[in-house]
């Protein structure tokens, strides 16, 4: 068996602006974690981050978005991610639900996870906690990569490169393994945490050159004659998130702080972001995300439907080769209500 790391991968691709591309994309992805998609507009989207962040609300919400990565190099990131989550209650408890999905593109490299999310709410009723939610989440699913080895070209007289680098799929592979998350989320009216641990049985993803297929666990192996094996796991990655939502007082305008922190044990990564929300209809911000990139970040909110754009303009030496990045989030949510009386009848309501 041959181990193999998606830097590798990425390292050895097709020319040299390629290779050029590849090389500053496993420097990025390094220091955030492999396989997690890294956006601007996290606070949108936090159950991807954490499974316990579901149901926080009364609200049935959908979120999608697309980012565009270093836009001007070549086979740069394209990110696509949707969550959706929900409240409901069962045997008068409450719980929270939701699904996330994503996938990434990079060069000749993908990636594609899918989630599946419980969360158990405790609410404090007493104490200095009154009037908070704790939630307690789960997230199994399934994580699966692949590699284009059918389009590798190593070109000739190139010291960097070897034509015959073992290392190397010559022909598209693909894994999948079984993955899961957990996490803790605590909210009240203003002020909103969470912790959690994505990719928590650091899954091992199995290629094997012969089919262009493969399989995913935690350990061994698959063998046979004139068969090339390659394999590499993805890292348990830890995230704590923090936010809220302050009004100032005698305006109509609120402030909207967050941050959140990344690490594999490994790198370390964070990034904060400061908002000012307008009539709770136009949001305005700017973000920073450290040793990457500052952020400009646009939102308007209308009858439950949500836009948000951002702008990342790079602060490391690849500004010099790409024009930035862009990201588009929507999102819809709908007011929930079971009662009897309106057993049948939901309205859009503005997110609160």
């Amino acid at each position: 068996m041959m181990p193999i790391s998606r830097s590798i991968l990425l390292r050895k691709l097709r020319s040299f602006k390629t290779l050029f591309a590849a090389v500053l994309m496993a420097v990025t992805l390094e220091a955030v974690g492999q396989t997690d998609a890294l956006v601007s507009n996290y606070f949108e989207v936090p159950s991807y981050y954490n499974p316990a962040a579901v149901g926080t609300t009364d609200l049935l919400r959908i979120r999608a978005g697309a980012r565009l990565q270093w836009v001007g190099i070549d086979n740069a990131p394209t990110t696509f991610m949707a969550t959706g989550d929900m409240p409901f209650m069962l045997f008068n408890k409450r719980f929270g639900t939701g699904l996330m999905f994503q996938q990434e593109s990079m060069g000749l490299y993908s990636n594609l996870t899918i989630g599946a999310q419980l969360g158990y709410k405790i609410q404090f009723k007493k104490g200095f906690m009154k009037g908070s939610t704790l939630t307690i989440g789960i997230q199994p699913g399934f994580i699966s990569e692949s590699f284009k080895g059918s389009k590798v070209f190593i070109p000739d007289n190139d010291d960097y490169h070897d034509a015959n680098d073992e290392a190397i799929p010559t022909n598209d592979v693909a894994g999948n393994a079984f993955d899961l998350g957990i996490g803790a989320f605590w909210a009240n009216n203003r002020f909103w945490a969470g912790v959690s641990c994505t990719h928590l049985l650091s899954p091992t993803i199995r290629f094997s050159s012969d089919s262009g297929s493969g399989t995913g666990t935690s350990g061994g192996s698959t063998t046979g004659e004139g068969v090339k094996n390659f394999e590499f796991s993805v890292p348990r990655t830890l995230y704590f998130m923090a936010g809220g939502n302050i009004p100032v007082k005698n305006t109509l305008f609120e402030v909207m702080p967050s941050v959140i922190v990344r690490s594999d044990f490994t790198f370390t990564n964070w990034e904060v972001t400061g908002r000012v929300r307008y009539r709770k209809f136009l949001t305005a911000g700017v973000g920073y995300r450290y040793n990457d990139a500052v952020t400009l970040l646009l939102g308007a909110e209308f009858k439950g439907i949500t836009f948000c754009y951002s702008y990342d303009y790079a602060t490391s030496a690849i500004a010099k080769a790409s024009s930035g990045s862009h990201e588009l989030f929507v999102g819809y949510s709908l007011k929930l209500d079971f009662s009897e009386k309106n057993r049948h009848r939901h309205k859009s309501i503005r997110i609160i």
